[in-house]
C-alpha cells in the first residue's frame, strides 16, 4: 500500500491511523468536513509532506471519489452521533460503499461488537454469532450487510471490529473519552457503567497499528476481523491508573442505567446508552486467534503504559490550547 484516504480523519480512531499511515511513511490524503480540525491534524503531525486534507462529507458519493482519486485504500473511519445511528448509519455506509464501488477501491471499514448481542463464548472469534436485541445493535448487523452487499461488486472490503478504545485521539463521543479528558485536566469526571467487573479495551496506536497491517494484505478482504485489546481490566483499576498519572485527586462517579436515564431527560445521547450497559455487566472480548494466524502479532501495550501515555498527551494538548 503506497496510498491511502481516511474518511474521518480528525476523530479518534481516523486520526489514529492517520498517524499510522503517515509514520509509515504512505501518501495519505485526510478527508473530513472541517478544515479547521484537518489543518490542526496536520499541524500536530509536523506538517508532514506526504499528507494533504480534502474536504468534503462522506454522506456525498462524489466527494469521497474525487477526493479519493489517487488513493489505493479507503479507511472509513466517518461515524454518526450516537443517538442518530439509528436514521443515519446505513445511508453513511451507503454512500461510502457506492463511492468505492465505482471507483473499484478497497475498503477497510472500522466497526465495533454491537452486532454480535450477548456473548456465547469466553473469547469470541469472527464466527460467533450475530444475536442483537437492542436497536443500535440490529442496525450495526445491518450496516454489515451493506459493507458486504453483492450489489457493490467492484468495490473489496473488509472490517475490523474494535472493543471500546481509549488514547490520545480519543474524543468525548467515545465512552472513555470524556472520562479520560477531565481527569486529565484535573476535574471530576464520570465513567459509564460498572467499574469493578473486568472489560476489555484496546489502546488506538495499538489498534491503528493492526489494522494498517490487515490493509495491507490481499488475503484480508471480504472478510471480518478482529483487533483485540491488551486483556480485561476494571473500570477502578483503569481510572486509578488514570488518576496517579494525572494527579487528579478529583471524584470520578459511575454512571448507571437510572443515572443514565435522568441525564437522558435533558442530553439525549445519554438516554442511548442505557441499552448497551449490558457490555459493561457482560463483557465481550475478543479473541486474535484469526489475525495472529494470517496477518501477526497482536501489538500490546499495557494498561499502565497506554494510560499514562493518554494522559500526558491530553495535559500536553492542554498546555498548547492554553
Amino acid at each position: 500500500m503506497e496510498s491511502a484516504i481516511v474518511l474521518g480523519a480528525t476523530g479518534g480512531t481516523g486520526a489514529a491511523i492517520t498517524m499510522e499511515l503517515v509514520r509509515r511513511g504512505i501518501r495519505t490524503t485526510a478527508f473530513g468536513r472541517s478544515r479547521k480540525k484537518l489543518e490542526s491534524l496536520v499541524n500536530q503531525l509536523g506538517k508532514p509532506d506526504h499528507l494533504t486534507i480534502e474536504i468534503g462529507d462522506a454522506f456525498h458519493v462524489h466527494d469521497i471519489m474525487k477526493a479519493a482519486d489517487k488513493s489505493e485504500v479507503i479507511f472509513h473511519c466517518a461515524n454518526v452521533p450516537y443517538n442518530e445511528m439509528v436514521e443515519k448509519l446505513i445511508p453513511l455506509g451507503e454512500s461510502v460503499m457506492e463511492a468505492a464501488h465505482k471507483s473499484m477501491k478497497k475498503v477497510v471499514v472500522i466497526d465495533g461488537i454491537y452486532p454480535y448481542g450477548r456473548r456465547t463464548m469466553e473469547k469470541a472469534h469472527e464466527n460467533h454469532p450475530k444475536r442483537p436485541h437492542t436497536r443500535k445493535g440490529k442496525v450495526r448487523l445491518a450496516y454489515e450487510k451493506v459493507i458486504f452487499h453483492s450489489r457493490y461488486n467492484q468495490a473489496l472490503p473488509l472490517i475490523a471490529r474494535l472493543p471500546d478504545y481509549y488514547g490520545p485521539t480519543a474524543n468525548e463521543a467515545s465512552y472513555l473519552g470524556s472520562t479520560m479528558l477531565n481527569i486529565a485536566a484535573g476535574k471530576p469526571a464520570f465513567f459509564i457503567g460498572n467499574m469493578s467487573i473486568p472489560r476489555e479495551y484496546v489502546y488506538l496506536p495499538d489498534a491503528a497499528y493492526m489494522v494498517v497491517e490487515l490493509a495491507g494484505k490481499d488475503s484480508a478482504y471480504k472478510k471480518n476481523w478482529h483487533i483485540p485489546g491488551g486483556g480485561v481490566i476494571s473500570g477502578k483499576q483503569f481510572v486509578d491508573i488514570a488518576r496517579q498519572a494525572s494527579g487528579n485527586s478529583k471524584p470520578v462517579l459511575r454512571l448507571g442505567r437510572v443515572s443514565l436515564s435522568l441525564l437522558g431527560m435533558f442530553v439525549p445521547v445519554m438516554r442511548e446508552i442505557v441499552e448497551m450497559l449490558y457490555l459493561t455487566e457482560e463483557p465481550f472480548v475478543l479473541s486474535g486467534e484469526k489475525y495472529e494466524q494470517q496477518v501477526g502479532p497482536i501489538k500490546v501495550t499495557s494498561y499502565v503504559e497506554g494510560i499514562q501515555a493518554t494522559i500526558k498527551a491530553l495535559q500536553q494538548n492542554m498546555t498548547v490550547i492554553d
